[in-house]
């Protein structure tokens, strides 16, 4: 069983529904959740929100040499993706074509499997994103 299955499975809200924060006095969102604000620090108020499904790449790059447990995968796109509400998080981009990954295309969010620790072990969900 992979180190670290138990982490994925604590981060369930995060990785399958994209939930993030909003810090309530200044309004700042980010992505995953944190429990501080980094501007108003003890004096902001933070609540569990949803992120924006949709977004652009802000950056992106392709991977040819994939870590141990993603070969399979390679090649594949990595992107720097900056949702709608200005939050940027790097995601693995799905089901697109190389001709359409490009800085400034617009993505929205997808379920995936992320790995599985053998034939008959768990399999890991969360989101992805394509290009649309």
């Amino acid at each position: 069983m992979r180190k670290f299955l138990s982490m994925i499975w604590r981060r369930i809200p995060e990785r399958y529904n994209l939930i993030g924060s909003k810090c309530e006095s200044c309004g700042a969102e980010f992505f995953p959740q944190r429990k501080l604000c980094h501007a108003c620090r003890r004096k902001g108020k933070l609540s569990t929100v949803p992120m924006p499904r949709e977004g652009k790449i802000y950056s992106f790059t392709e991977v040819h040499s994939a870590p141990s447990g993603f070969e399979h995968e390679s090649p594949y796109f990595l992107a720097l993706v900056e949702l709608s509400n200005g939050v940027r998080l790097l995601t693995q981009l799905v089901d697109s074509p190389a001709e359409r990954v490009k800085v400034g295309a617009k993505v929205a969010v997808v379920f995936r499997k992320i790995f599985e620790d053998d034939a008959e072990g768990a399999i890991a969900y969360g989101y992805k994103f394509k290009v649309v």
